[in-house]
């Protein structure tokens, strides 16, 4: 069964570029490259990692550095930047040096687990789908390691944003995605939210613009090592964020 998939895998012709932004990775980073060169190498598709690191002091750069001698220039693409500039800046900048016709957007904290990438690429093809977004609110999906504000932060953004905007997805807020390159393109043109609210103008954008979404369920699990970006002015920035697009779409 594996070798047939791959040999189809191989003969499709498509490379799929996988955006890794990253600050503070410095632990993640092996771990979260390793699980996707095993995933990709075991279902045979061709692809390339993209760091976007945004000036970690931690040393996460050292640490790609050191990857990219192990797995290759080829398959490991440094794209620094000298400061944090936000999260749709770090997609537009990756975009840029991205050789995909499709592309992979996904936290390198571990919190997205690459062997769900092969049923990504599986649903884009069932239904030649301009997204596929990894839901954790469908199917067997399910998030792990949140205290309860986590989880009720969450759902209440998705609660709310499915009464205001009605957005045709069941997880607006996550970050695991697989979008034809044309598709991000297009919507990081049109999107200005920053912060925790980007991810889910992109799903609204989307809708409007009449672009087809296929949902994946996903296991969400917390990081394991370092902080999460998530504090008060993130949830501040999202309510500001969801009013505007309201009123805007």
């Amino acid at each position: 069964m594996a070798s047939r998939t791959s040999t189809r895998s191989r003969g499709d012709g498509e490379k799929y570029s996988v955006l890794l932004p990253t600050y503070n990775e410095r632990e993640n980073l092996p771990l979260i490259v390793w699980l996707l060169v095993k995933y990709f190498g075991e279902s045979g598709y061709d692809y390339e990692i993209i760091v976007i690191d945004d000036g970690s002091p931690d040393g996460t750069l050292e640490v790609a550095e050191q990857l990219q001698k192990i797995y290759g220039e080829d398959k490991i693409l440094l794209r620094p930047r000298a400061k944090k500039l936000g999260l749709g800046t770090a997609y537009i900048h990756g975009i840029k040096h991205a050789t995909g016709s499709f592309i992979f957007i996904m936290d390198a904290d571990l919190s997205h687990h690459p062997k769900f990438i092969p049923e990504f690429i599986e649903k884009q093809k069932e239904g030649d789908y301009d997204l596929v977004s990894g839901t954790r609110y469908q199917g067997d999906g399910g998030v792990y390691g949140w205290d309860l504000r986590r989880k009720l932060i969450s759902r209440g953004a998705n609660f709310v944003t499915q009464v205001l905007l009605r957005p045709g997805a069941s997880d607006l807020t996550g970050s695991f995605r697989l979008y034809k390159r044309k598709v991000l393109e297009g919507l990081i043109e049109v999107c200005v939210s920053k912060g925790y609210v980007f991810q889910m103008e992109m799903i609204i954008r989307a809708r409007q613009l009449d672009y087809s979404i296929g949902e994946v369920p996903i296991s969400f699990v917390d990081r394991v090592y370092g902080e999460s970006k998530l504090g008060g002015n993130e949830i501040v920035s999202f309510l500001k964020g969801l009013l505007t697009l309201f009123a805007t779409t």
